[in-house]
């Protein structure tokens, strides 16, 4: 059964859509996909209680969704093409679809271990993407491919340790990124007491309190985060600017960051 948390997301992502009929058509499925939620909430078991990582399952899969669909919908709002729009290969309604399927299974190789679960991810949501998209366009092979494509990009390529060229899987990039508030801590460090190499990890996105995604004063797309203690800003500089850093979407990004009460540091 899905938790509260994930249908308050499942409900901003929808309405999020309402002027793409067909990645409404998408969301739709997967929301009701059994396997993929069993898969979802697998990955995260692994994450939490066996390996003691942060939050990996459906409420962070979900919203990196909703931040990347947020990113891209300021894209387009700015007059700014995604790459399928600019190579004339694929409409603003392909690339979305593809960031969908990318953010709902990009951590699904966490079912398996930490160590390479982008390339995990990627045989295990390969035949997941490929039955959604036979659902949703049965008759165009030619925006199944390029839809695929691009979403398998996004999957293998989030950890930024692999370089990426499209600006959908860059949008992925930063939105796994801005994942990282205190709710995704919440639950490894109630049940992980024993000190282990990796808890900052864990201790400083406990101190993120908002992650903002806003149309941009400077450049199309503004990041403002607001933390309760300095050490949030380990999150920022160690996790969140390396991911902005390999993204080709970074030129479009000012990015922003402080403890409440206090003056903004501008990152980008």
């Amino acid at each position: 059964m899905k938790s509260v948390k994930e249908m308050a997301i499942e409900s901003k992502i929808l309405k999020r859509l309402e002027r793409n009929p067909l990645c409404l058509e998408l969301v739709n499925y997967l929301f009701a996909d059994e396997e993929l939620q069993e898969m979802q909430e697998y990955a995260n078991n692994v994450s939490i209680k066996r390996l003691g990582y942060n939050d990996h399952g459906p409420v962070h899969m979900r919203q990196v969704v909703g931040n990347a669909i947020k990113m891209l919908n300021i894209l387009q709002d700015s007059g700014i093409k995604t790459s399928l729009e600019q190579e004339e290969i694929g409409t603003f309604e392909d690339s979305m679809c593809a960031v969908i399927l990318a953010g709902l299974m990009h951590d699904l190789g966490m079912m398996i271990g930490r160590q390479g679960h982008e390339d995990m991810s990627v045989i295990l949501a390969k035949p997941l993407i490929e039955r959604a998209l036979m659902h949703i366009l049965p008759n165009d092979l030619h925006r199944r491919v390029v839809i695929k494509s691009l979403a398998i990009e996004a999957i293998i390529g989030h950890m930024s340790s692999k370089k990426i060229h499209s600006i959908e899987a860059g949008i992925i990039l930063i939105a796994d990124g801005c994942d990282m508030t205190k709710g995704r801590a919440r639950i490894p460090l109630s049940i992980n007491k024993t000190p282990k190499v990796g808890d900052i990890h864990k201790y400083s996105a406990n101190a993120i309190n908002r992650i903002g995604i806003h149309h941009g004063e400077r450049k199309p797309i503004k990041i403002d985060i607001e933390m309760s203690a300095e050490v949030g800003f380990f999150q920022i500089e160690e996790v969140l600017l390396t991911k902005i850093d390999s993204s080709p979407a970074k030129q479009y990004v000012e990015l922003y960051a402080g403890v409440e009460g206090e003056e903004r540091k501008c990152y980008l």
